[in-house]
């Protein structure tokens, strides 16, 4: 288990340094959010779900999106801008969706899915269906009016949800610091309002793995929604492609930290150098066929999108 976890974490990493490499080319003209370095978090979550579980996600959704299966090509084609992309080459880095895979989007306002994954909680729990919701958010949407709301009506209602808070510090430029009170631990104050919580080490996989199998479990035997806080660190800028330890609202010594506790760490420490060209050079020809391929293709014609916004 632990290598096919380790396998995915390694090939959301290389998927993401493609597109960081080659977004200078000024053929992905959509902004992006990278998750380099929070891998862990996606892969030790959707590992614990099937396709009938549905997910929904945010800015940053790459990694859950490949995580939970979504199709590498019609991602990247996505990111291009065209008709082949997952969302038509109408939506771009933000807006993915694979509902084959149970993947149900995302969106770029902070803890606007929330409500809908209650939503779709909720329709499980009518239909009774053997089957979860999971949203991912970050620290930031804790601050929102529609995480208090969606949260107490999953509780009230008793609903098969996990609540998957990726807390990497930040909120854009925004540290913790200046936006909630110093001694706030978030799941303690979630806690408060009546749900089963679960704090654990977002970088590391095994760990995020087991309390999400123990939360599902939970879930199953009556135990309700489950929040479940992982605490992580995302490598590069807020948006795009660059490192952005040099603009002033966090330390390169507090990057460097974070760094060390890479959730790859162990592929590249316990894996001989043979095997870890032979695996990256491997998933690196998937990468680029899906690159290609998306370059190839066309861009929505007008007729695509009058046909996409018909009645709307």
């Amino acid at each position: 288990m632990k290598k096919k976890l380790i396998e995915s974490m390694l090939r959301i990493r290389l998927v993401e340094e493609s597109i960081a490499e080659r977004y200078s080319e000024q053929k992905m003209r959509c902004p992006t959010h990278l998750s380099i370095g929070q891998e862990a978090i996606s892969v030790g979550v959707c590992a614990n779900l099937t396709k009938q579980d549905q997910v929904l996600s945010t800015h940053r959704a790459h990694a859950h999106y490949l995580a939970k299966g979504g199709c590498l090509k019609s991602m990247i084609a996505e990111i291009y801008g065209k008709v082949t992309g997952c969302s038509k080459g109408m939506g771009g880095s933000m807006h993915l969706i694979d509902t084959s895979v149970g993947f149900m989007g995302s969106t770029a306002i902070v803890g606007n899915t929330i409500p809908v994954a209650v939503g779709l909680a909720l329709e499980k729990k009518l239909h009774k269906k053997k089957s979860i919701a999971c949203v991912f958010f970050g620290d930031g949407a804790t601050e929102e009016g529609a995480f208090y709301e969606s949260l107490n009506f999953a509780i009230i209602h008793s609903l098969p949800i996990l609540f998957i808070c990726e807390n990497n510090l930040y909120s854009v430029y925004s540290g913790l610091e200046v936006r909630q009170p110093p001694k706030r631990k978030i799941y303690k104050m979630v806690k408060a309002m009546g749900v089963s919580v679960h704090h654990g080490n977002g970088n590391d996989v095994e760990e995020v793995f087991r309390i999400v199998k123990n939360a599902k479990t939970s879930i199953f035997q009556g135990g309700g929604p489950q929040f479940l806080e992982f605490d992580t660190y995302r490598w590069r800028e807020h948006c795009g492609p660059n490192y952005d330890n040099d603009i002033g609202y966090r330390e390169e010594s507090e990057f460097l930290y974070w760094k060390k506790k890479d959730p790859l760490k162990d592929f590249y420490t316990h894996n001989s150098k043979k095997y870890i060209e032979k695996k990256i050079q491997k998933i690196n020809k998937e990468i680029d066929d899906a690159h290609r391929l998306a370059d190839d293709a066309n861009y929505p014609s007008m007729q695509d999108y009058n046909k996409a916004f018909k009645g709307t």
